[in-house]
Order: structure tokens, then sequence, then C-alpha cells
């Protein structure tokens, strides 16, 4: 049987055909009815748990690079703040509450970042947007233990993964359905690449030089030849890494200001594939299915 909506209160609430946080319900309305994009604002666009951390180290290391943002200098920003205190998300970080935030004084290019289906946002057609998207099996996975983290933190009682898998298959999770919210940014992407561009994190994970590049050149701001034969798309997609971001002391903290959610829950593993220790291959088959119906008529494959 699929969870009813009463089952799933009060973790989400439905609003406008999708799936939020009961929590952050008037962060997203706040961000539909407040925020103005500018010309020149990057939007980084991501589901939850499909890489949000680590491209948000991406975009503000390529956008600040220079000076002491340098990637390899001692005294650059992401060394001593997490990527979420420097790229804050719309909903949860600048609108949650009142009063609104005035963003007019910030200098472009402005770097925000969102959950929100493209269809629920304020964005203007010249506006840059990178769409982040995972496997939707490891997204899923990384999901229900960081959801269970959370319940830790707030003496709650942990959400089984059956009744989570479950759940998820049946279009209800974060900012989801899943799938509508995938294929809305990848049918954006084609239909506008100029200020769409859609990534796949096993794609950056396997090949992370060349979407530092891509996605520097779609910022508008690329790197020079000297700069890449000065070794710093090296040094950047180092300073980004996983393995560095997650050993960094601000990120080990216990303490964060998205939500007082901790910064050491944000990374867990990051592993392409970690989604077959948690899932069993009835769970694996069912979720293939779904992503086969959903996805291949379109020309998007996980």
């Amino acid at each position: 049987m699929a969870p009813s909506r009463d089952t799933c209160q009060p973790l989400f609430a439905f609003y406008q055909g999708s799936w939020y946080y009961a929590r952050i319900l008037h962060g997203v309305i706040s961000t539909q009815q407040h925020f103005h994009p500018h010309p020149a604002d990057i939007l980084l666009a991501t589901i939850p748990k499909s890489g949000t951390t680590w491209l948000k180290a991406i975009a503000y290391s390529i956008v600040n690079r220079g000076g002491k943002s340098s990637a390899g200098t001692g005294d650059n920003p992401l060394l001593t703040n997490s990527p979420h205190d420097l790229v804050p998300l719309l909903e949860i970080n600048l609108y949650p509450g009142k009063p609104v935030p005035d963003l007019t004084s910030m200098p472009p290019p402005r770097l925000f970042a969102t959950h929100l289906p493209i269809s629920k946002l304020p964005v203007a057609a010249c506006c840059k947007v990178v769409c982040l998207c995972r496997n939707p099996k490891d997204t899923f996975t990384s999901e229900w233990n960081f959801t269970n983290k959370l319940k830790v933190v707030g003496e709650e009682e942990a959400i089984s993964i059956e009744e989570a898998f479950d759940m998820f298959c049946n279009g209800i999770n974060a900012f989801g359905p899943y799938w509508d919210r995938v294929l809305e940014y990848w049918k954006a992407s084609l239909e506008r690449p100029g200020n769409i561009m859609f990534l796949k994190y096993e794609d950056l994970i396997d090949q992370p030089h060349h979407h530092f590049k891509k996605m520097a050149e779609f910022l508008g701001c690329p790197f020079p030849k000297e700069e890449d034969a000065n070794g710093v798309v090296d040094e950047m997609v180092k300073l980004c890494s996983f393995d560095h971001l997650s050993n960094l002391q601000v990120n080990k903290s216990m303490n964060g200001k998205i939500s007082g959610v901790p910064n050491s829950i944000f990374f867990r593993r990051g592993n392409v594939g970690d989604s077959k220790n948690f899932l069993s291959s009835g769970m694996i088959d069912r979720l293939d299915r779904i992503v086969k119906d959903q996805f291949s008529p379109l020309g998007l494959e996980f």
C-alpha cells in the first residue's frame, strides 16, 4: 500500500504538487514571493543528498578564485567555512522567517543554492542555473541515512529503510517526486542550454577536471591556459574533493547554520554505488524499472 499524505506528516508537507519538509514550507513560499533573480546571478540546484555540499564548494571556488580565495592559499574561505555558510540555500537560509532579507547590496555574481523544482522558482531566463543530479538509488540511500541522523539529533524515532524506500518509489521525498524534479531540470537544460547546465554526480566523480573547466566556462569565468598550466585546476579539484572537505575541522563541527544541523552530518561517504550496501536485490530491481520508465523516453540515463 502506498503511503498516504497523512502518514507522511509531520515530516513532509504537500504544496503545489511537490513534497517539502514541513518545517521549511514557509521558506519555500517566501522564496517564491520575494526572491528576485538578477541576470548575473548563479543558482545551484540539487535534490537533497545529490552532491549539494560538493557543488557549492566547486562553484564558490570557480567564481571567487584569485587573491585570497585561490585554491592553493592557506586563507581560502573554504578552509574555515562550511560550503553551506558561503553559498546559502534560498528557502532554508535566506527566506525561512521574517524579516525578508535585503539582497540588493550583494555584489555580482550572487551565488545561491536551492532544492526547489525549477517550475516553482522565479528564475529569469537569463539567470545561470547549474543542476547536479545523482543516481536515484544512491540519492535515496544518502537521504535515508541523513534523515535518520537528524532524527537522532532531535531524539526522534528513526524510519526503517523499507518504509522510506516505499515512500520514495511512490514519489514522496523531500522536494520530490524525485522523477519530476530531475526531469524538469533535464528538459529545461535541453531547451535553454545557454542558461541551464545539467550535470550528473557520477560524471563529476569520474572526470572532475573536465567538468570543473566545463562549469567555469558555462559560468563565464573560464580557466585561461596559464592557470591550467600552473596547476590551478588541479589544486581546485583537490581542495573541493570529498576527502579534503570532510577532513577539515570546520566540517567536523557539531555546529551548523542550516536549521541548526551539525556540519558533520553533511558528510558521509559520497561513493558511487554505495546503495548496494543497503538495498536488497528486489529494491534495486524495483527502482531500476521506475527509472527506466520515467527517464528513458526522454533520453536520460543513470
